[in-house]
C-alpha cells in the first residue's frame, strides 16, 4: 500500500471520528428529553444514512442508546462511566456547590453554574435564593448560544477577540432565528462592556424583567472553566445594589479558582 493511499484512509477515518463525536455532543445536549434523528441530521449537517450509521457505532460502544418507544437517542451507560471518571479531574460542580449556596444565602437571589460546550453555554446547577419573587429564565440543562444570559456572556467576553467573532459567526443562524430581539451588534457591545467592567450584565435582554450578573471562572492555565451568575427581578439589580452583588460573585469565583489550583497543583507534603 503506498503512502498516498494510507494518508487518504487515515484522513477518512479521522473525519468519521470527528463526525461521530459531533453527534455524541448533540445527543448530550438533549439529555433530558432525548434527541430525534431528524434534528441530529439538521444540526450536524450529515445526511440521514451517515448519521444513522455513526449513531449505530456509538450505540455499539455503549455511548448512545435509543429509546424503543420514542426512537429518541440518549447518552448511554458508557458515557455515564466516562463522565464519572472525568469528574474526578474536572469536578467543577462539586467544587462550586459550597460557593453557590453561600452566594444564594448572602444575596437571597438565585445563583447558577454554567460551563462552555463548544459554542454554547450549559447550565449545570441552579441554587435557589430565599427572596420570594424569583426569575425562572434559566433552568438546569438549558443550553444557549454563548453570549445569551449573564454567565454565558461572561464566558464569551473572556475569549480572545478572534474567538468571540468565530463563536458569533458559528451561531449566527440560531441567533437570528431564535434571538432576533438581541442582535449580534448588541452582543458585541455587551461583550465590550463586560471586558471594561470585569463582569457581565444582562439587563433583561432575554426575558423582560429578568436581570443577571455573571463572572467567569478560569482554570490555572487561564482557560475558561465556566461561570457563576446571579439572576433576579430587575428591581433587585438596580445600580445601587450591583457593586455588592458583583463583589459577592467575584469572591465566590475566587474560591472556586483556588480549589481548582489545589486540584491541578496539589501541595506536596
Amino acid at each position: 500500500m503506498d503512502g498516498a493511499s494510507l494518508s487518504t484512509r487515515d484522513l477518512s477515518g479521522s473525519q468519521s471520528v470527528d463526525r461521530a463525536l459531533r453527534l455524541l455532543a448533540l445527543v448530550g445536549r438533549e439529555a433530558k428529553h432525548g434527541a430525534q434523528l431528524v434534528d441530529l441530521v439538521e444540526e450536524s449537517g450529515l445526511n440521514k444514512p451517515t448519521a444513522r450509521r455513526l449513531l449505530l457505532a456509538l450505540m455499539r460502544a455503549g455511548l448512545v442508546e435509543q429509546e424503543a418507544q420514542t426512537r429518541r437517542y440518549h447518552l448511554g451507560e458508557e458515557a455515564y462511566v466516562l463522565g464519572t471518571l472525568a469528574s474526578r479531574r474536572h469536578g467543577l460542580l462539586e467544587l462550586s456547590l459550597k460557593s453557590l449556596r453561600s452566594l444564594s444565602d448572602i444575596t437571597m437571589d438565585t445563583s447558577f453554574l454554567s460551563v462552555r460546550r463548544d459554542n454554547y453555554a450549559v447550565c449545570l446547577h441552579r441554587e435557589e435564593g430565599t427572596y420570594p419573587v424569583r426569575t425562572h429564565a434559566l433552568q438546569v440543562g438549558n443550553h444557549h448560544p454563548l453570549g445569551i444570559g449573564a454567565g454565558s456572556l461572561a464566558m464569551l467576553s473572556s475569549l480572545d477577540a478572534d474567538d468571540v467573532e468565530n463563536v458569533l459567526t458559528a451561531n449566527r443562524k440560531v441567533l437570528e432565528t431564535q434571538y432576533s430581539y438581541y442582535p449580534v451588534e448588541q452582543i458585541r457591545d455587551d461583550v465590550a462592556a463586560a471586558r471594561r467592567q470585569g463582569y457581565a450584565l444582562n439587563p433583561g435582554r432575554i426575558v423582560a424583567g429578568s436581570w443577571g450578573l455573571g463572572v467567569a471562572i478560569r482554570f490555572p492555565d487561564g482557560r475558561i472553566a465556566g461561570a457563576l451568575s446571579l439572576a433576579a427581578i430587575d428591581s433587585r439589580m438596580n445600580v445601587g445594589r450591583q457593586p455588592e452583588l458583583v463583589r459577592q460573585l467575584r469572591t465566590a469565583a475566587e474560591r472556586v479558582e483556588s480549589k481548582l489550583r489545589k486540584m491541578f497543583f496539589p501541595v506536596k507534603a
